[in-house]
């Protein structure tokens, strides 16, 4: 038995392949170095869903009618009630994607990808007291997440980040909200089930709650001159430090060079602060220098949520929201992952080890 199903291969998969010790990530054949460089958030959703359903559709025809399903999934967001508006946004989100209907096609799959995108920033709008903004089907999925969430038309450099956020979260193996979406559609329960559970698997902080601490992490130390302080200071306190470490990756995060890739034409357009940026750079130096001198048997590097902090607070989202972010970047990869279990795989059924009170014979 190994607790946590640590090393045990539950499932085949075509989606993507996580290289733990080698530090690369693979979505279906490709790396994702160029996935973020030369592809688009349409063009991986097309990807992750070739051969999962009868149509065979591509990137251009994808965004269309992924446009259209934006469209049909906002008129759900007049159902809200003030009680759902007030919960933490990743709530309120799942209570709204509730309501979609629970099938197993292609029009599912494209309305559970768009209710994130477009019930989040109506939601964190609602929470201003500002109203939401209808989606426009003639923007990319990230161009109108940020026209949705700001009421502003985005730079280039804005969708260009938001795209690169999204590519690079769209799948990553069978992490804990992946394999919840698998062991639902092993039941033969439709997507929406799958989508739900692998939201509430999501909003679990050892999961998908880590980005939002980093940014309190940098408030807190403030400065570059501060960093090796306050970082001894908070391991000596036995403290995590948010955005380092990952249970799967023995050397640095590939996702983590993606996002700070991305994030440097916005400091060019000076749409991020640079001040931000250094600190966080410098942040990441003391850190690894003192881990690696205190804990040198055990690999710790920086990780996804590290630079996803910084970008998602760039772009505007609130730090509440980034599970909800993450969300709507990973629903893709969740369906992918349902859609390959209920055609290729058995009811997941793993036994358990009983070690509790056996019954005294009279």
């Amino acid at each position: 038995m190994k607790n946590g199903l640590e090393d045990v291969v539950a499932a085949e998969t075509k989606l993507s392949d996580v290289d733990g010790e080698g530090g690369r990530l693979i979505i279906r054949g490709l790396s994702l170095d160029h996935l973020v460089a030369t592809e688009t958030y349409e063009d991986v959703a097309a990807l992750l869903l070739d051969g999962f359903f009868p149509q065979r559709i591509d990137s251009a025809e994808l965004r269309i009618r992924l446009g259209h399903a934006r469209i049909t999934v906002f008129a759900h967001f007049a159902a809200i009630d003030p009680d759902l508006a007030a919960l933490p946004p990743v709530e309120a989100m799942r209570a709204l994607i509730a309501r979609l209907p629970d099938g197993d096609d292609l029009d599912t799959a494209l309305h559970l990808i768009a209710a994130p995108a477009v019930f989040l920033p109506a939601l964190l709008r609602l929470q201003k007291h500002e109203a939401p903004i209808a989606p426009n089907a003639s923007l990319s999925q990230s161009a109108d997440i940020l026209a949705m969430l700001t009421g502003n038309v985005p730079s280039q450099q804005q969708v260009a980040a938001l795209d690169a956020y999204l590519v690079t979260i769209s799948d990553h193996g069978l992490n804990a909200s992946t394999f919840t979406a698998r062991v639902v559609a092993s039941t033969g329960a439709g997507l929406t089930s799958s989508a739900l559970a692998a939201v509430s698997a999501l909003k679990g902080p050892l999961h998908g709650g880590a980005p939002g601490p980093v940014l309190d992490m940098l408030d807190a130390i403030g400065t570059p001159d501060n960093a090796k302080t306050w970082i001894g200071a908070a391991l000596d306190r036995r403290e995590r430090l948010m955005g380092f470490g990952h249970r799967v990756y023995r050397v640095r995060d590939p996702r983590a060079d993606a996002l700070k890739g991305a994030l440097k034409p916005l400091v060019a357009a000076g749409q991020v602060n640079a001040e931000r940026l250094d600190l966080a750079q410098a942040v990441e130096a003391a850190a690894l220098a003192i881990l690696k001198e205190r804990k040198p048997d055990r690999p710790l590097d920086v990780n996804v949520e590290f630079y996803t902090a910084l970008l998602l607070d760039a772009l505007g989202f609130s730090r509440e929201a980034f599970t909800g972010v993450f969300a709507i970047g990973r629903m893709v990869g969740w369906i992918a992952h349902a859609r390959e279990q209920a055609l290729e795989g058995r009811l997941i059924r793993p036994r358990s080890v009983y070690v509790g009170p056996l019954p005294q014979a009279a």
